[in-house]
């Protein structure tokens, strides 16, 4: 899984990252944008898309995990991360994601999708975290 470190802006008044035009290129169209917390010890993802690209970005100031795995029956991966920050990932199409906060602050994530949630059964479950 690719993970792209975005540039930060931040001063006095807090912190700033920028999603640029090369990160998005990396789903295509937006036609979505989903903005989420994630709590302390909690997960969202443990699913993968049939059809529908992402690029997930996630504001963190504390540690938090990144799992994947690229395909059924595959070995499931995972990515840990410290301190402050901001990353952005794409995972593939039928690749299984989840962001696992392992902190005691929320996390902030913002999902970019190059197709509409419509509930239509796109997301299929399968864990690749506890």
């Amino acid at each position: 899984m690719d993970v792209i470190e975005l540039p930060e802006s931040s001063d006095q008044r807090g912190v700033s990252f920028s999603l640029l035009v090369d990160h998005l290129r990396a789903i295509g169209r937006v036609e979505d944008v989903h903005i989420a917390t994630i709590g302390p010890g909690h997960v969202r993802g443990n699913h993968y898309h049939l059809e529908r690209g992402e690029l997930i970005a996630v504001v963190y100031g504390g540690p938090w995990s990144l799992h994947w795995d690229t395909g059924p029956g595959t070995a499931r991966r995972r990515r840990d991360f410290t301190g402050r920050g901001a990353v952005a990932v794409a995972p593939p199409v039928n690749w299984s994601h989840a962001v696992r906060n392992d902190g005691e602050v929320d996390l902030w994530i913002f999902v970019a999708s190059d197709r509409p949630y419509d509930g239509s059964g796109d997301t299929v479950s399968r864990k690749v975290t506890d």
